[in-house]
């Protein structure tokens, strides 16, 4: 298969290119900024264009078979509000819509936690525990806006475009190793902690679930929660619930130190685990 990955400079868009690699993909990757001829990787096509570049994102996809799209501002913050929101918005629509004008039907979208509203809220809002697809959004940022727009866009093309298989990815806190995840001593017991429900993903899960999701048996749009099982601290979940959400009541299984966001549906459409 050939894989044409946006974002393949950044972190997670380096661990897709590097199992896909070793799976036996050819890659085609887009990303802003590239590296010179002494850093580039055999069975790498480099191309450098910006998401927000419509023409460059269909001359980019031509004769690829899928696109793993993991370009994006990743957070609120660092740039003003409306140009977080319109990056990732447009750059999303872009991809799809130049997926289609080329022929490819496979496409997978790096999401967030965070387009139900999590991290970057004043405090977050949920109405059960743990998170599964089903919970609605109560985003209120500019980054978590676009993320929710952004799967919403994927509703839209495969309402559209029946041949057309989309997944997004709900990734946390992508990290190399869960000991970056806990590198602050304290953090679990922290206000920031509790809005991120103390999880983290890691990069080879995150990679193998795009690839997966290239070639799983589901039709249309799915949301995916790619996050590890467990969470970062040493304290139970039932004990952080109770402390920082006590209103808020548990459907499922959260004894020991499992998570608060359930990743059944991964296993079950893609089967994919976590590491």
């Amino acid at each position: 298969m050939k894989i044409a990955v946006t974002g393949g400079i950044g972190s997670v868009g380096k661990a897709v290119i590097d199992m896909a690699l070793v799976q036996g993909h050819n890659v085609v990757c887009i990303d802003r900024v590239i590296p010179g001829d002494d850093a580039r990787k055999p069975g790498v096509a480099y191309i450098q264009a910006d998401i927000t570049d419509y023409a460059a994102m269909e001359n980019a996809f031509r004769g690829c078979d899928a696109v793993v799209h993991m370009a994006a501002i990743p957070a609120p913050g660092h740039h003003p509000d409306h140009i977080v929101h319109n990056n990732n918005v447009v750059g999303s629509y872009n991809i799809f819509r130049a997926a289609v004008e080329v022929g490819i039907t496979r496409v997978c979208q790096a999401s967030s936690v965070n387009a139900t509203g999590l991290a970057y809220s004043r405090w977050p809002r949920f109405d059960y525990f743990p998170l599964d697809e089903e919970h609605p959004t109560y985003n209120e940022d500019p980054y978590s806006l676009s993320k929710w727009i952004c799967e919403e866009q994927g509703n839209s093309f495969a309402r559209r475009y029946e041949q057309m298989v989309i997944s997004s990815m709900r990734f946390h806190w992508v990290v190399p190793e869960r000991a970056t995840a806990v590198q602050a001593k304290g953090y679990s017991q922290t206000e920031a902690a509790a809005k991120n429900l103390w999880a983290y993903t890691l990069h080879d899960s995150a990679a193998r679930a795009c690839l997966l999701s290239l070639t799983a048996e589901f039709k249309g749009h799915e949301v995916f929660y790619i996050v590890a099982p467990a969470t970062i601290t040493d304290i139970p979940s039932l004990e952080l619930k109770q402390k920082y959400f006590p209103d808020v009541p548990v459907r499922g299984d959260l004894s020991g130190h499992k998570s608060f966001f359930d990743s059944s549906k991964a296993e079950r459409l893609l089967g994919w685990k976590h590491n």
